[in-house]
């Protein structure tokens, strides 16, 4: 959409969810060691690799309510974003249920190496 900036084309488009993504990590079952050990894995391996898409899914809370992984993986994500890992980070839409959608920035382009496109 050329007359849109590409954050309110999205908007207009909808939300990219886990049909969208190149990868799908499915932290539901994990136990907080658990997820918290992926989502490091993930995020260092990277830093080494290719630009990809990856769909984040984490269980929903109990019924009448609980704690959930929500919360303490958006924080890791949070912070990988400042670094600079993550160029992009939403949540996933309501009928993929409760996670992210990530967009991992891989390993950086130096100047001297041609680009791949």
């Amino acid at each position: 959409m050329p007359h849109f900036e590409e954050f309110y084309a999205n908007k207009l488009l909808g939300s990219l969810g886990v049909v969208d993504a190149e990868a799908v990590l499915d932290l539901r079952n994990a136990t907080r060691e658990q997820a918290a050990a992926s989502m490091q894995d993930m995020l260092e391996r990277s830093r080494f690799g290719q630009r990809k898409a990856v769909a984040i899914r984490l269980t929903p809370p109990p019924e009448g309510g609980g704690e959930t992984l929500f919360q303490p993986v958006g924080k890791a994500l949070l912070e990988a974003k400042k670094r600079g890992w993550i160029e992009r980070l939403q949540t996933l839409p309501a009928q993929d249920g409760l996670g992210f959608y990530v967009v991992l920035s891989g390993k950086p382009e130096r100047p001297d190496e041609p680009s791949a496109a």
